[in-house]
């Protein structure tokens, strides 16, 4: 791409296009409404906000539903001191419990509880509504696709490995398919270790 430049004698500023300048904006905007309406329906509806519903997630979906918290710190791109404030107060909510990592004692891992399951299994009606009058109901199938392999690129290009190791490249996850991370929008289903 050729630099684009506001006529300054040796400037080499990549400016944005117009038509790139109209997209940068909207997508800043919309993600920044996106997520205050995530969180104001989760906050209403289940009494959480989205962070927590995040991190009942990535456990739900993972092996014994327990993660080392570094490990669900960097799926979530949370620091270590967000993730533990988050974790010690779904503790006392009784949602999660933190156990010494039995293959490394220096590490602690964050575990699913039955109830935060079912405080996840309770939310996930109302943020699947949200995400879909917000998002999946405003566009077309091909606006999906053309969304979903927008999305995959710039993943793929902020974090290389996003799409998990030996994942395909950016549009062509399979159908369903999330990279590690991704808040699915469907019925949580416990994956048996």
């Amino acid at each position: 791409m050729t630099p684009v430049t506001d006529g300054a004698e040796g400037d080499s500023t990549r400016w944005l296009t117009d038509r790139q300048q109209r997209a940068w904006r909207a997508f800043i905007r919309a993600k920044l409404l996106l997520d205050n309406e995530l969180d104001r329906q989760l906050q209403r509806d289940a009494g959480m906000p989205h962070t927590y519903y995040a991190i009942l997630v990535s456990l739900s979906e993972a092996e014994n539903q327990a993660l080392r918290m570094s490990d669900l710190a960097a799926t979530l791109c949370y620091s270590a001191s967000r993730l533990s404030h988050a974790v010690s107060r779904m503790e006392a909510a009784g949602w999660v419990r933190r156990l010494a990592d039995p293959d490394d004692r220096r590490g602690t891992r964050a575990i699913l509880t039955e109830e935060g399951f079912d405080t996840l299994r309770a939310a996930a009606p109302g943020h699947v509504d949200c995400v879909r009058e917000n998002i999946f109901d405003r566009l077309t199938d091909e606006q999906v696709e053309v969304f979903g392999d927008a999305c995959e690129a710039i993943l793929a290009g902020l974090s290389p490995g996003a799409l998990s190791p030996g994942a395909p490249p950016p549009g062509t996850l399979p159908p369903g398919a999330l990279p590690p991370g991704a808040v699915p929008a469907h019925e949580p289903v416990r994956r048996a270790g």
